[in-house]
């Protein structure tokens, strides 16, 4: 088949022997599904049947060598006859295909693959159907509209489908109807699916997923006995005025890719040497982190060892004075200790110390007594009762002179 046009599904008339051959590699480029074999039975076996019968009937009726040569003949002729039969009854189904069995006419079931045997000559195989294979089958379509009524050149789509029912499909299409309504249907689903795409995005249909359309065309054609069991679109083709513009958007966006690719790589330098700057600025400032930690430590260091030599010196000093304290602490509790015991001795000798004291009181005032000053009396006064002042200022003088002699005497 040449591209670009649609599969053809036909069935054939044949022989048993090129059954084969038709239905694995078709007719012409055409598919092939379903084969009529041609009746390679015939009615000869009965001539030599009746004939058979005819030596026998003269073998009754003559005598002698006539009648025993005419036996041998009917005997032969039989014998002729029947393996004709046997040899003419024996159907043979190729492994994958399924035959089409009739009687008088009507379909009365199925065949499987191997050997059977069809004695009666009313009996017949009307078709043998390939029943495993997935048969390809290729469609483009062509002037498919999109969303915005822009004619797509072509739409090619592609499909496998399976016989799985062959009585029906022999029964209600043929292979000649069906390929008439699978064509039908394909475009029809094609015309949906391409309405629904905007021609820009056409291209978006290769390769795209067709479980839908599939689906679709299942359920379309399983009365049949048809399911498909693939499809897929692998090619689209734009208007010729469309690909020129098409081109020329691909030209810029191809222009655009480079320039972003460049743009991109420029970036992508600036971002690595201001990595490589971060980098060395990480570095810069660890290292200064390090000497700042360095630094910490050894002032940490310093501080440690300057509250140690100040703790010592504390705990020194602590000790001393708790030394000094617990010195005057003693010296004060034996002072204590001392004048309680001097308090004692002195309560003890208290009577002692109150004569002692009795008797030094005596003394002192007899030591008074004997040291007090004599009275002296001096008049002052004359007879008429005046008084001169030229006495006044003698007796002045002279009180003080008499008193010292009178403490000088004793």
């Amino acid at each position: 088949m040449s591209n670009g046009e649609f599969s053809k599904i036909k069935e054939s008339l044949a022989s048993w022997s090129e059954i084969r051959q038709l239905l694995r590699g078709g007719e012409s480029g055409q598919l092939v599904p379903v084969v009529i074999p041609k009746d390679r039975r015939g009615f000869a076996w009965v001539t030599l049947l009746f004939f058979a019968l005819y030596l026998a009937g003269t073998a009754v009726l003559a005598d002698g060598a006539f009648s025993l040569l005419a036996a041998v003949g009917a005997v032969f002729f039989l014998v002729v006859a029947l393996i004709w039969l046997w040899r003419r009854a024996i159907i043979e189904i190729e492994e994958g295909t399924t035959g089409v069995r009739s009687r008088w006419g009507a379909i009365v079931g199925t065949l499987p693959p191997g050997r059977h045997y069809l004695w009666l000559p009313w009996d017949r195989v009307d078709a043998v159907v390939d029943t495993s294979t997935e048969i390809p089958y290729s469609a483009p379509i062509v002037a498919c509209p999109t969303a915005e009524n822009v004619p797509l050149k072509s739409i090619e789509f592609f499909l496998k489908f399976r016989i799985v029912d062959p009585v029906a499909f022999v029964r209600t299409i043929g292979a000649g109807n069906f390929d008439l309504v699978l064509s039908s249907a394909v475009q029809d689903a094609i015309r949906q699916r391409s309405r629904l795409v905007r021609t820009e995005r056409a291209y978006d249909l290769r390769g795209s997923d067709v479980g839908d359309m599939q689906e679709l065309l299942t359920r379309q054609l399983g009365r049949y006995g048809v399911r498909i069991t693939g499809a897929n679109i692998p090619d689209v083709q734009l208007p010729d005025q469309y690909q020129q513009h098409l081109a020329t958007r691909e030209k810029v966006a191809k222009e655009l890719s480079a320039f972003e690719r460049e743009w991109e790589l420029t970036r992508k330098r600036r971002i690595d040497t201001l990595l490589m700057e971060i980098e060395r600025s990480k570095k810069t400032r660890d290292a200064r982190i390090v000497e700042v930690r360095a630094a910490a430590n050894t002032a940490r260091k310093d501080v440690a060892r300057m509250l140690e030599e100040h703790e010592t010196e504390a705990q020194r000093v602590r000790w001393e004075i708790e030394a000094k304290g617990r010195a005057e602490l003693t010296s004060a509790e034996n002072e204590a200790k001392g004048l309680r015991r001097l308090a004692d001795s002195y309560r003890d000798n208290r009577a002692v110390l109150q004569y002692e004291l009795a008797r030094r009181r005596l003394d002192v005032g007899a030591k008074l007594a004997e040291s007090a000053p004599r009275p002296v009396v001096v008049r002052t006064t004359g007879a008429s009762g005046d008084t001169s002042a030229l006495s006044t200022l003698l007796l002045a003088q002279l009180l003080p002179q008499l008193g010292n002699d009178h403490i000088q005497s004793p």
